[in-house]
Order: C-alpha cells, then structure tokens, then sequence
C-alpha cells in the first residue's frame, strides 16, 4: 500500500520558501483523515540547515537529497531526484507549489511514474461520504477513504471542479501559493531526518548554469505582500492605477488588479488577484472600484482587513469587507494619499 503524504519543498538560495511551509500545513489537515506521516522532500545543495524549519511547520519526516546539482534548479535533475524519492517510498500523496518551479517540474515526474496531476488546485480534501466513495470504487479506485479530491477552477474561472486520480499512485497535485495557510511556528517539535542518495552522473546536468542574474524588480510577489491596494473597472482606465500606486507608495503596499483590468491590458499579468490569478492573504487589502465578483474575492477572502471603496452601494465586494465606504475612487484615493503621508510626517516629528 502506498504511504505517507509528501510536500516538495522548494529552495531558493539555500532557503526555504513559503509556499513550501503552507503546503506542509495543508498536508497536516489531510493527515488528520489520512493517518499518514507528513513528508517533507527538500532538494538542494548544503541545505541541511533548514530541515529543523520544516519540523517546526509540521513535517514528521525530511527526505533531504543534498547534491551539487542541485544548488540552483534545474530541470532535469531535480525531475530525476523527485522520481527517485517516488520509487523508493511509494508516497500516497504528493504535493508541489503551482510555482514556476513546481509547474515544471511536476508534470514530467507525472509522466515519468505513470501517474495523473491536477494543476493549479485551490482546494484538497480527503473523500468523506457514502457517495464520494461509490464514485471512486466506479473509477476503480482500490480504496476509496484514501481518496484525494482536488479542486481547481475551471472554464475560465466560472466554475470550480473536483478531480480525483482513482487508479494510479501518487495522487498529485500543485497548489497555488497563498492559499494553503501554514501551521503555528513550534520549534519544540523534532522529526526524522532520511539522507537520501540519487545516483547523478554529468548525462543528468543537461544545462550548463554560466551566471545567476537576480532581478532588480523592487515589487514584491504579492503572495508575500502583507499590504494590498487593488484597483478594478471602476478606476476608469490604466490611468487609473496612477492612484492606485499613489496610495500604495504612501501605505508601503504592493499594486493588485481584477482580471477585469488585466484583460484590457491596465496592467501586468502578475498583479491580478483571483481564482485565475493570485490567491492573497495580507493583513490589509483595499479594493478601489472592483466590483467583487466571486472569482475575485476567492483570491483575497483570506485577507485580515478588507477594506473597499466602491460608487455602488450594493457592490457584492461589500459582503467581505471589514470597512465599506461608499464614493468615487478618482476623488477618495488623491486625498487618501495626502492624508496618510500627512500623518507619517507628523508621526515621524513627534
């Protein structure tokens, strides 16, 4: 029988990225329906010093694979290491970030151990009732109350749907950063720590890394944003966003966007917020002119102070908002600005 729900947990200069730690989180809740260990594969080189992290977030067991080739990320060798790690503990879940890293890497070792992946999930949970059950038996599914179902949008964003991998092991999936919430830090917690050896040789360094270049780019991902100012239709145009960066220049806050203003071209792909784009959690998020569409608020519902500016007393963006104020963006946000640069100036004299 397979065992055991892995979490591949991602690297980057030797340090342990958040999306990792929530995907841990979210193995633990499945672990509760499971009864199966959690753990955690790390991939790197000189990387053991982070494996007491992953205990502290909730990993019972680290597989750590430490090699040279496997410093910086590169395809075929960390395709390689993952696969080995399949092969030798016959996993029952495993679980990858919906990362640039995780959506390159998890489709190839899906095809390389003849398995199915469900990409870009928003929602896992373990089958449940009589009738999930029947569903999976008909698919040929051996034992249904190990039954993963994962759920992810679909058509656009205009639905949700459940998908399950019945017949094949490891059920996989990726899983957009920010929306699994990761456990309370323990550092009392300990685990066991498996040094696992792959078998590398130069054939498997199909690509020569000549120099790493890291971005200049100052805007944080904003899944790692603890202060969002969004802008929707209502700001009238790209214009618009000007006033949206003002406040969050004053605020020290990262830019978001609906779709709505992405797909008119307003602004850059990767500051949309949504079901289609990114799932937040910051602890304030201010929606300027979005109307509050679901697809939208399923990509900040998370957020722990909503605060929202919308002409439409009836907007739906109301509903999840902790502060709803009633007006036009193009008026309320220029003195919005003024106002809170008014206050750290005063602040910062007193």
């Amino acid at each position: 029988m397979s065992n055991g729900i892995f979490v591949v947990v991602e690297q980057r200069n030797g340090k342990v990225q958040n999306v990792g730690l929530e995907l841990i989180g979210e193995a633990t809740r499945l672990k509760a329906d499971l009864k199966d260990d959690v753990y955690a594969v790390l991939l790197g080189s000189e990387i053991e010093g982070e494996v007491e992290k992953l205990y502290h977030y909730g990993a019972d067991k680290v597989v750590l694979v430490d090699h040279p080739y496997l410093k910086e990320y590169v395809t075929e060798p960390y395709t390689k290491a993952v696969t080995e790690v399949i092969k030798k503990f016959d996993p029952e879940i495993m679980l990858f970030g919906a990362s640039s890293i995780g959506r390159d890497v998890a489709p190839r070792v899906a095809s390389r151990v003849r398995t199915g992946l469900v990409a870009d999930t928003t929602g896992l949970r373990m089958a449940k009732t009589q009738e999930e059950f029947d569903k999976e038996a008909a698919m040929g599914c051996e034992d249904p109350t190990r039954a993963l179902l994962m759920t992810r949008p679909a058509f656009g964003g205009n639905i949700m749907a459940t998908l399950m991998c019945p017949r094949t092991k490891p059920q996989m999936a990726t899983v957009r950063p920010g929306v699994m919430k990761r456990i309370d830090k323990d550092e009392t917690r300990k685990g066991e720590l498996i040094k696992f050896d792959v078998d590398f040789t130069e054939a498997d360094m199909n690509v020569e890394i000549l120099e790493v270049v890291k971005s200049d780019k100052k805007s944080v991902d904003l899944t790692e944003a603890k202060l969002i100012v969004s802008g929707g239709r209502g700001i009238g145009g790209p214009q618009g966003f000007d006033m949206i960066r003002d406040v969050a220049d004053a605020l020290g806050a990262e830019v978001g966007s609906s779709r709505a203003c992405v797909d008119a071209g307003w602004i850059e792909k990767d500051r949309q917020v949504g079901q289609t784009g990114k799932t937040v959690r910051p602890d304030l998020y201010m929606a300027c002119g979005i109307s509050g569409a679901i697809q939208h608020v399923a990509g900040m519902e998370g957020s722990e102070l909503v605060i929202s500016i919308n002409k439409n007393d009836t907007a739906p963006i109301f509903e999840v908002s902790d502060l709803g104020i009633v007006g036009d963006v193009k008026q309320i946000l220029p003195k919005l600005a003024d106002a809170i640069r008014k206050y750290k100036a005063n602040k910062a004299t007193n």
